[in-house]
């Protein structure tokens, strides 16, 4: 056998080095020689991810502590601001409607327009749509702390700018209405990738999926106190301004101060988004962000090391640092990302977006389902802010009853089922309960409510028991970190995309097929029960396209991501 001279120096380096000894009787000088050459490769090549990412592998493994709860207090509060402003909207909407729209002598209360009604609705989930693209986008440019104080910025102004809307007639009140309920949901839009991808961040792989979903419950205690204040506020007014009910006197129904009752309840949400500002501030950026895409180390280690219990010597932290920037990267727009990812980012923003056409549908327009079943008296039978605190009773029921044990019941399995589980178990449940409340509808229209109502509660029980919790979750965890959350903005800008189309298009969808029986000014739709056939099937559809997600479950999010795989190229030169 002949050697060249690298192999030559290698084999004298064998045959001299005192500390290594030649198992002679075993092998022969030539595996002895090649064995060194692939031992001095492997050198040359970057650590592989046990040793070079361990600030990563210490979050990873770090035990549950109290900044972890921290961390989910104040994203979370995010979320429960998120939740009462998008959805407080929709208490309100019949008082604007008699407030603004009454017509003297007309035989029905006053009521909004359909295309007033879609933009009040609607107007904050076009600002969602574009604040989840360009914070999401932001997040990973700048930082995720850099921008996270300015979503709940613009949420705080923006909620109490919406309670002082002005003009001198309808058209202007509702034109400033939509126009701050716009910038409202471009700051709320914000703060759906940047907390999703700070708390998967923060979090450690055995109990991320529980972190994540506990921030985005957030959501269900902010719809159930949207429904409380809403229940207090009325009941204070009405009590303190007797009016009659609209049969009774019309005009009179709606009294003068009833103009502050819709203003107060929207107001009311910059209030848990201002007291969590601070400490925001406060929050170190996330050692993910830090030391795989800012390629700081050291200051990861610093930053974690003040929160968490991470000790790390300085060695390690400079292993991160070094080794990083040889770890290949690709961009959005790339065929490297279409082929790692294209499937995943497919299947988180289809999945989102069908699930939230038929969760915001129901979760906007629960009073136009309950006066359609008669659940709910005849708006002639109330007067303007009792009307009020009826809507918001019920929505309350059913947030107390499907909406907030879902969320929680997520929390606390997620881990042990995992996302995929999840997601499919809740989109063919809300299949078969949406099919159970529209073929037998006319049975429940009769007078049957309590049936119709429980079974309505359990849609949104597998609604958040389901895929409105790992949508949301999943993203934040299968993509790179250069990446996280722009894919996290792109796959909630879709959802919100969906909650448009739910939010514009159920309005009329569910108008009666009768046009004497259509609320004013709607053509006939295809009733309420052909509704809620539709959107069985596109809960359908969504368990169909949950077979393109990933399961993140009990793994860290380099290996999901394929991030500690590219470590492990050696550099090229």
């Amino acid at each position: 056998m002949g050697f060249n001279s690298e192999q030559i120096l290698i084999f004298e380096t064998v045959k001299f080095n005192s500390e290594i000894s030649l198992p002679r009787q075993d092998k022969g000088l030539g595996v002895l020689v090649e064995e060194q050459i692939r031992f001095k490769q492997r050198s040359l090549q970057p650590a592989m991810p046990e040793t070079q990412n361990n600030v990563l592998n210490a979050l990873d493994v770090a035990k549950t502590q109290l900044y972890h709860f921290t961390a989910i207090v104040i994203a979370g509060m995010g979320f429960f601001t998120d939740a009462y402003d998008l959805f407080c909207i929709s208490l309100v909407t019949k008082l604007l409607g008699r407030t603004y729209y009454y017509v003297e002598g007309a035989e029905k209360p006053g009521s909004l327009p359909p295309n007033v009604s879609a933009a009040v609705n609607g107007v904050a989930f076009c600002g969602t749509l574009a604040g989840q693209l360009f914070f999401g986008w932001l997040g990973d440019k700048m930082g995720r702390k850099k921008v996270y104080g300015i979503t709940l910025m613009i949420m705080v102004l923006a909620s109490i700018a919406s309670g002082h809307s002005f003009g001198h007639g309808p058209k202007f009140v509702m034109g400033t209405l939509c126009f701050w309920r716009f910038w409202l949901g471009f700051g709320i839009g914000g703060d759906y990738p940047l907390s999703a991808t700070i708390m998967s961040e923060y979090a450690n792989k055995k109990t991320r999926g529980g972190f994540i979903a506990a921030v985005f419950a957030m959501q269900g205690f902010g719809i159930l106190s949207g429904g409380i204040f809403a229940i207090i506020i009325s009941a204070i007014f009405n009590a303190r301004f007797k009016a009659p009910s609209f049969a009774l006197d019309p005009a009179g129904s709606t009294v003068p101060q009833a103009d502050y009752v819709w203003r107060i309840i929207l107001m009311a949400g910059a209030i848990p988004a201002a007291l969590t500002y601070y400490w925001r501030m406060k929050m170190p950026e996330t050692a993910r962000y830090t030391a795989l895409v800012a390629k700081n180390g050291k200051q990861a280690t610093a930053d974690m090391s003040k929160v968490l219990q991470v000790d790390l010597e300085a060695q390690q932290e400079i292993n991160i640092q070094t080794t990083q920037k040889s770890a290949g990267s690709f961009g959005l727009f790339t065929k490297e990302f279409l082929r790692r990812h294209g499937l995943h980012l497919l299947g988180t923003t289809t999945t989102w977006f069908l699930l939230d056409i038929a969760y915001y549908s129901q979760n906007l327009f629960q009073k136009d389902i309950f006066s359609a079943i008669g659940w709910l008296p005849s708006a002639k039978s109330m007067n303007a802010i009792e009307e009020v605190f009826k809507i918001a009773k019920a929505q309350t029921l059913i947030a107390l009853c499907g909406t907030v044990p879902g969320y929680w019941f997520t929390v606390f399995l997620i881990d042990k089922m995992g996302r995929f589980a999840i997601q499919l178990m809740g989109f063919c449940m809300m299949t078969i309960f949406m099919l159970a409340l529209a073929i037998p509808y006319d049975h429940w229209a009769k007078g049957n409510h309590v049936g119709f109502v429980v079974l309505y509660s359990l849609t949104f029980f597998f609604a958040n028991f389901g895929p409105n919790a790992t949508t949301f979750i999943v993203p934040a965890e299968i993509f790179p970190a250069r990446l996280r959350a722009t894919c996290h903005g792109i796959s909630a800008a879709s959802g919100k995309s969906g909650a448009i189309v739910g939010a514009f298009g159920f309005l009329y969808l569910a108008q009666n097929q009768d046009k004497t029986k259509t609320d004013a000014g709607y053509p006939p739709g295809i009733g309420m029960r052909n509704s809620l056939i539709v959107l069985a099937v596109i809960n359908l559809l969504g368990a169909m396209f949950t077979f393109l997600v990933p399961e993140p479950k009990g793994r860290s999010l380099e290996e999901i991501s394929g991030e500690d795989q590219q470590a492990q190229q050696p550099t090229q030169s």
